[in-house]
C-alpha cells in the first residue's frame, strides 16, 4: 500500500508564484500523469473595486484547509496537492488561491482541484471586504448561494 501525500498547505500575506509551486510538487516525480492548476485573482468588478481586504482565523484556516485537501487526496487518489490562500490587502489583478492537484490521470486532477476550491469557498474561514475604486470600504462580502450549490454537487456523490 502506498503511503498517503502530504499536502503542502499554506495561508500567507505575500504573493506566490504558481510555476515555482508546480515544479516543487512535480520535481522528480515520474507517476505524475497530469497536473491541474486553479489561480484565482482578484477581479475589479467592472471597474469598481480596487482591492479586496482578506482576513482569515489563523490557525483554523489551515487546519480546514488541510481537512479539505485530505479528503480531496483520499477521494480522487491524488498523489500531491499545493493549496495556498493569501489575505490581507489584494489589489485588483492581484492572486489571491492556488490550488494544484497531481493524479495519475487527468480527471481526477480536475475533480480534485475543483473539489478543493468548491470546500475552500464555503467552509475555510477566510472573509473579504471590498474596497473601491472611488476610496469607499464596503462591507464584508455575503457567502452565495452558487458557492454552496457548487460545494452540495460533491455531497450528494
Amino acid at each position: 500500500m502506498t503511503e498517503r501525500p502530504s499536502p503542502t498547505i499554506r495561508v500567507q500575506r505575500e504573493d506566490f508564484d504558481a510555476a515555482a509551486e508546480a515544479q516543487a510538487l512535480t520535481a522528480a516525480r515520474k507517476d505524475i500523469g497530469a497536473l491541474v492548476s486553479f489561480v484565482g485573482l482578484c477581479r475589479d468588478e467592472a471597474g469598481a473595486l480596487s482591492a479586496l481586504e482578506l482576513e482569515h482565523y489563523p490557525g483554523m484556516a489551515e487546519a480546514e484547509m488541510m481537512r479539505i485537501a485530505q479528503l480531496a487526496i483520499d477521494r480522487f487518489s491524488l498523489i500531491g496537492l499545493t493549496a495556498i490562500h493569501r489575505f490581507g490587502r489584494i489589489e485588483a489583478g492581484e492572486q489571491i488561491v492556488l490550488v494544484i492537484a497531481a493524479a495519475p490521470h487527468r480527471q481526477a486532477a480536475f475533480d480534485g482541484a475543483n473539489f478543493v476550491m468548491d470546500f475552500l469557498k464555503t467552509s475555510a474561514p477566510f472573509w473579504k471586504k471590498e474596497h473601491g475604486q472611488d476610496g469607499s470600504s464596503g462591507g464584508w462580502v455575503a457567502a452565495k448561494d452558487a458557492d454552496d450549490s457548487a460545494r452540495d454537487r460533491w455531497i450528494k456523490e
